[in-house]
């Protein structure tokens, strides 16, 4: 018999957090690469002006970026590898962050008109 793996699950705020991060990942501005592996590093994040922030190309709501801030959403995604564990000195999301899927990566951003 053989075992299945464990699903990884994220709450909703983990979900959300982890699709900004993929944005940025894929954001020259935002990010670099890490030689010799296909993490990223995040080298500029964003912040909340009124009521929602600027993230890559897109607009998202101040409320749905609050998991950027939270020590908790960072210490689980750290704890299921999704991201480094240096946070908040250094913000990496590792490939296996950026390989995964949370169903939201289209749901809750829009273009920036601004």
């Amino acid at each position: 018999m053989s075992t299945k793996p464990k699903a990884i699950k994220l709450n909703p705020l983990q979900s959300k957090t982890l699709v900004l991060l993929k944005i940025l990942a894929k954001d020259p501005d935002s990010s670099q690469p890490i030689d010799g592996c296909d993490d990223v590093r995040i080298t500029r994040m964003p912040h909340a002006h009124g009521n929602h922030m600027h993230v890559g190309d897109f607009t998202v709501s101040a409320k749905d970026a609050s998991g950027l801030t939270n020590p908790s959403v960072w210490t689980a995604l750290a704890r299921k590898g999704f991201v480094g564990e240096n946070w908040p000195n250094e913000v990496v999301v590792t490939a296996k962050g950026l390989a995964f899927t949370t169903g939201l990566e289209e749901k809750f951003v829009s273009p920036s008109d601004h």
